[in-house]
Protein backbone atom coordinates (compact mmCIF):
# COMPACT_ATOMS: atom_id res chain seq x y z
CA UNK A 1 0.00 0.00 0.00
CA UNK A 2 3.17 2.38 0.42
CA UNK A 3 3.08 2.47 -3.88
CA UNK A 4 -0.48 3.60 -3.67
CA UNK A 5 -0.34 5.64 -1.33
CA UNK A 6 3.00 7.58 -2.50
CA UNK A 7 1.04 8.29 -5.78
CA UNK A 8 -2.24 9.96 -3.95
CA UNK A 9 0.22 12.24 -2.29
CA UNK A 10 1.94 13.07 -6.17
CA UNK A 11 -0.88 13.33 -7.68
CA UNK A 12 -2.54 15.84 -4.87
CA UNK A 13 0.69 17.49 -5.01
CA UNK A 14 0.26 17.54 -8.87
CA UNK A 15 -3.09 19.38 -8.63
CA UNK A 16 -1.91 21.43 -6.11
CA UNK A 17 1.19 23.06 -8.01
CA UNK A 18 -0.71 22.85 -11.33
CA UNK A 19 -3.66 25.26 -9.83
CA UNK A 20 -1.52 27.81 -8.28
CA UNK A 21 0.92 28.22 -11.41
CA UNK A 22 -1.82 27.62 -13.54
CA UNK A 23 -3.87 30.67 -12.14
CA UNK A 24 -0.73 32.95 -11.93
CA UNK A 25 -0.04 32.14 -15.05
CA UNK A 26 -3.16 32.83 -16.82
CA UNK A 27 -3.08 36.49 -14.45
CA UNK A 28 0.03 37.13 -16.33
CA UNK A 29 -1.13 36.66 -19.93
CA UNK A 30 -4.26 38.43 -19.04
CA UNK A 31 -2.00 41.46 -18.10
CA UNK A 32 -0.23 41.34 -20.90
CA UNK A 33 -2.52 41.03 -23.22
CA UNK A 34 -5.04 44.03 -21.45
CA UNK A 35 -1.13 45.94 -21.29
CA UNK A 36 -1.80 47.18 -25.18
CA UNK A 37 -5.12 48.30 -25.13
CA UNK A 38 -4.70 50.16 -21.63
CA UNK A 39 -1.40 51.75 -23.15
CA UNK A 40 -4.04 52.81 -26.31
CA UNK A 41 -6.79 54.21 -24.49
CA UNK A 42 -4.71 56.08 -21.22
CA UNK A 43 -2.01 57.64 -23.02
CA UNK A 44 -1.76 57.34 -27.28
CA UNK A 45 -4.03 60.62 -27.48
CA UNK A 46 -7.00 57.85 -29.62
CA UNK A 47 -9.66 59.75 -27.33
CA UNK A 48 -11.48 56.16 -26.70
CA UNK A 49 -13.69 57.15 -23.73
CA UNK A 50 -15.49 54.40 -21.42
CA UNK A 51 -18.54 54.54 -24.04
CA UNK A 52 -16.61 52.86 -26.58
CA UNK A 53 -14.98 50.32 -24.65
CA UNK A 54 -18.25 49.16 -23.43
CA UNK A 55 -19.89 49.41 -26.53
CA UNK A 56 -17.60 47.10 -27.93
CA UNK A 57 -16.90 44.57 -24.70
CA UNK A 58 -20.98 44.39 -24.96
CA UNK A 59 -21.03 43.62 -29.04
CA UNK A 60 -18.05 41.24 -28.89
CA UNK A 61 -19.95 39.53 -25.69
CA UNK A 62 -23.19 39.02 -27.97
CA UNK A 63 -20.95 36.96 -30.43
CA UNK A 64 -18.26 35.07 -28.13
CA UNK A 65 -19.68 35.29 -24.57
CA UNK A 66 -21.01 32.34 -25.19
CA UNK A 67 -18.64 30.50 -25.74
CA UNK A 68 -16.30 31.74 -22.74
CA UNK A 69 -18.85 29.23 -20.56
CA UNK A 70 -19.55 26.28 -22.90
CA UNK A 71 -15.57 25.80 -24.08
CA UNK A 72 -14.34 25.00 -20.31
CA UNK A 73 -17.66 22.83 -19.91
CA UNK A 74 -16.79 20.63 -23.19
CA UNK A 75 -12.98 20.66 -23.21
CA UNK A 76 -12.90 20.05 -19.29
CA UNK A 77 -14.11 16.45 -19.18
CA UNK A 78 -11.33 15.55 -22.10
CA UNK A 79 -8.14 17.52 -21.05
CA UNK A 80 -8.72 17.85 -16.99
CA UNK A 81 -7.53 20.56 -15.12
CA UNK A 82 -3.81 20.70 -15.85
CA UNK A 83 -4.09 20.66 -19.65
CA UNK A 84 -6.83 23.13 -19.19
CA UNK A 85 -4.77 25.86 -18.03
CA UNK A 86 -2.39 24.87 -21.12
CA UNK A 87 -4.87 24.77 -23.69
CA UNK A 88 -6.52 28.37 -23.00
CA UNK A 89 -2.85 30.06 -22.39
CA UNK A 90 -1.72 28.68 -25.69
CA UNK A 91 -5.09 28.70 -28.10
CA UNK A 92 -5.97 26.84 -30.81
CA UNK A 93 -7.43 24.00 -29.08
CA UNK A 94 -10.30 22.57 -31.18
CA UNK A 95 -7.95 22.17 -34.21
CA UNK A 96 -4.44 21.34 -32.24
CA UNK A 97 -4.25 20.91 -29.06
CA UNK A 98 -7.44 18.79 -28.47
CA UNK A 99 -6.88 16.30 -31.35
CA UNK A 100 -3.11 15.79 -29.78
CA UNK A 101 -5.08 15.06 -26.45
CA UNK A 102 -7.18 12.53 -28.03
CA UNK A 103 -4.51 10.65 -30.33
CA UNK A 104 -1.99 10.45 -27.03
CA UNK A 105 -4.76 9.44 -24.52
CA UNK A 106 -5.69 6.75 -27.44
CA UNK A 107 -2.38 5.79 -28.11
CA UNK A 108 -1.86 4.60 -24.37
CA UNK A 109 -5.19 3.35 -23.76
CA UNK A 110 -6.32 6.28 -21.62
CA UNK A 111 -9.34 7.08 -21.45
CA UNK A 112 -10.91 10.57 -21.16
CA UNK A 113 -11.65 12.05 -17.83
CA UNK A 114 -8.98 9.93 -15.79
CA UNK A 115 -6.22 10.40 -14.26
CA UNK A 116 -4.10 8.63 -16.60
CA UNK A 117 -5.97 10.60 -19.77
CA UNK A 118 -5.27 13.67 -17.79
CA UNK A 119 -1.27 13.15 -17.45
CA UNK A 120 -1.36 11.80 -21.31
CA UNK A 121 -3.14 15.07 -22.38
CA UNK A 122 -0.53 17.18 -20.25
CA UNK A 123 2.24 15.44 -22.32
CA UNK A 124 0.50 16.03 -25.79
CA UNK A 125 -0.45 19.53 -25.32
CA UNK A 126 3.44 20.29 -24.53
CA UNK A 127 4.87 18.32 -27.21
CA UNK A 128 1.56 19.92 -29.94
CA UNK A 129 2.94 23.87 -28.24
CA UNK A 130 6.69 22.86 -29.25
CA UNK A 131 5.72 21.05 -32.59
CA UNK A 132 4.01 24.49 -33.61
CA UNK A 133 6.72 27.14 -32.24
CA UNK A 134 9.24 25.01 -33.91
CA UNK A 135 7.25 24.85 -37.39
CA UNK A 136 6.76 28.68 -37.17
CA UNK A 137 10.19 29.57 -36.45
CA UNK A 138 11.28 27.41 -39.71
CA UNK A 139 8.64 28.00 -42.17
CA UNK A 140 7.71 31.87 -41.08
CA UNK A 141 10.95 32.44 -39.32
CA UNK A 142 13.42 31.64 -41.89
CA UNK A 143 11.20 30.63 -44.94
CA UNK A 144 8.73 33.89 -44.66
CA UNK A 145 6.75 34.49 -47.76
CA UNK A 146 9.37 32.86 -50.30
CA UNK A 147 7.45 29.63 -49.25
CA UNK A 148 3.89 30.97 -49.55
CA UNK A 149 4.90 32.46 -53.27
CA UNK A 150 6.26 29.00 -54.63
CA UNK A 151 2.68 27.02 -53.38
CA UNK A 152 0.21 27.10 -56.20
CA UNK A 153 -2.86 29.48 -55.87
CA UNK A 154 -4.68 26.21 -56.27
CA UNK A 155 -2.80 24.64 -53.30
CA UNK A 156 -3.48 27.14 -50.89
CA UNK A 157 -7.54 27.47 -51.98
CA UNK A 158 -7.78 23.53 -51.29
CA UNK A 159 -6.31 24.43 -47.81
CA UNK A 160 -8.36 27.01 -46.51
CA UNK A 161 -11.33 25.20 -48.05
CA UNK A 162 -10.82 21.66 -46.44
CA UNK A 163 -8.22 21.83 -43.91
CA UNK A 164 -10.73 22.75 -40.66
CA UNK A 165 -13.14 20.26 -41.98
CA UNK A 166 -10.74 17.31 -42.03
CA UNK A 167 -9.00 18.17 -39.25
CA UNK A 168 -12.20 18.48 -37.18
CA UNK A 169 -13.49 15.46 -38.13
CA UNK A 170 -10.41 13.46 -37.43
CA UNK A 171 -11.28 14.78 -34.11
CA UNK A 172 -14.81 14.05 -34.43
CA UNK A 173 -13.83 10.08 -35.51
CA UNK A 174 -11.35 9.97 -32.48
CA UNK A 175 -13.53 11.20 -29.66
CA UNK A 176 -15.94 8.54 -30.95
CA UNK A 177 -13.78 5.91 -30.65
CA UNK A 178 -12.04 7.23 -27.18
CA UNK A 179 -15.57 7.52 -25.47
CA UNK A 180 -16.52 4.30 -26.79
CA UNK A 181 -20.35 4.68 -25.51
CA UNK A 182 -22.79 3.93 -28.10
CA UNK A 183 -25.73 5.94 -26.66
CA UNK A 184 -23.88 9.00 -26.10
CA UNK A 185 -22.40 8.95 -29.40
CA UNK A 186 -26.13 8.62 -30.93
CA UNK A 187 -27.31 11.39 -28.98
CA UNK A 188 -25.10 13.72 -29.16
CA UNK A 189 -24.66 12.97 -33.62
CA UNK A 190 -28.70 13.76 -33.25
CA UNK A 191 -28.87 16.78 -31.36
CA UNK A 192 -25.97 18.32 -33.96
CA UNK A 193 -27.81 17.35 -36.93
CA UNK A 194 -31.27 18.76 -34.97
CA UNK A 195 -30.13 22.11 -34.53
CA UNK A 196 -27.68 22.97 -37.92
CA UNK A 197 -30.56 21.50 -40.23
CA UNK A 198 -33.40 22.33 -38.19
CA UNK A 199 -33.06 24.75 -35.49
CA UNK A 200 -30.81 27.07 -36.22
CA UNK A 201 -32.27 27.41 -40.46
CA UNK A 202 -35.43 27.51 -38.48
CA UNK A 203 -34.18 30.34 -36.27
CA UNK A 204 -30.87 32.68 -37.70
CA UNK A 205 -30.74 34.08 -34.75
CA UNK A 206 -29.58 31.13 -32.77
CA UNK A 207 -26.87 30.40 -34.86
CA UNK A 208 -24.56 32.11 -32.60
CA UNK A 209 -25.73 29.91 -29.98
CA UNK A 210 -25.71 26.74 -31.80
CA UNK A 211 -22.90 25.09 -30.09
CA UNK A 212 -24.19 25.64 -26.04
CA UNK A 213 -27.52 24.60 -27.49
CA UNK A 214 -25.82 21.01 -28.79
CA UNK A 215 -23.38 21.00 -26.12
CA UNK A 216 -25.87 21.97 -23.26
CA UNK A 217 -28.76 19.47 -25.03
CA UNK A 218 -26.44 16.52 -25.45
CA UNK A 219 -25.07 16.24 -21.69
CA UNK A 220 -28.90 16.72 -20.32
CA UNK A 221 -30.14 13.68 -22.60
CA UNK A 222 -26.47 11.68 -22.02
CA UNK A 223 -27.91 12.27 -18.11
CA UNK A 224 -31.48 11.01 -18.08
CA UNK A 225 -31.08 8.57 -21.03
CA UNK A 226 -27.78 6.73 -19.39
CA UNK A 227 -27.72 3.17 -18.18
CA UNK A 228 -28.59 1.84 -15.33
CA UNK A 229 -25.43 1.62 -14.69
CA UNK A 230 -22.16 3.16 -15.63
CA UNK A 231 -18.52 1.45 -16.17
CA UNK A 232 -15.68 2.09 -13.55
CA UNK A 233 -13.13 4.05 -14.15
CA UNK A 234 -10.69 1.62 -15.57
CA UNK A 235 -8.12 3.70 -13.90
CA UNK A 236 -9.09 3.91 -10.15
CA UNK A 237 -10.89 0.32 -10.28
CA UNK A 238 -7.95 -1.29 -12.88
CA UNK A 239 -4.64 -0.99 -13.43
CA UNK A 240 -5.08 -0.56 -17.50
CA UNK A 241 -1.37 -2.12 -17.79
CA UNK A 242 0.77 -5.25 -16.74
CA UNK A 243 3.20 -2.30 -15.16
CA UNK A 244 0.50 -0.65 -13.14
CA UNK A 245 -0.76 -4.47 -12.24
CA UNK A 246 2.95 -5.26 -11.23
CA UNK A 247 3.14 -2.12 -8.80
CA UNK A 248 -0.21 -2.79 -7.01
CA UNK A 249 0.39 -6.25 -6.55
CA UNK A 250 3.65 -5.51 -5.09
CA UNK A 251 2.81 -3.00 -2.66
Amino acid sequence: MTTVTSSAASLQAFDATTARWGRLTMIAGLLFALAGPAYLVLFSGLEVDQAKIWTALLAIAGTFGVLWFVEPLTYYPILGQASMYQAFMIGNISNKLLPSALIAQSAIGAKPGTRRGELAAVMAIGGAAMVHLVSLLILVGFLGTWLVSVVPPEVIAVVRTYILPSVLGAVLVQAVVSTRNLRVTIIAGVVAAAVVFLLVPAVPTLAFFGTAIAVITTAVLAWFLRGKSSPADPVESKPEDPADELTVDQA
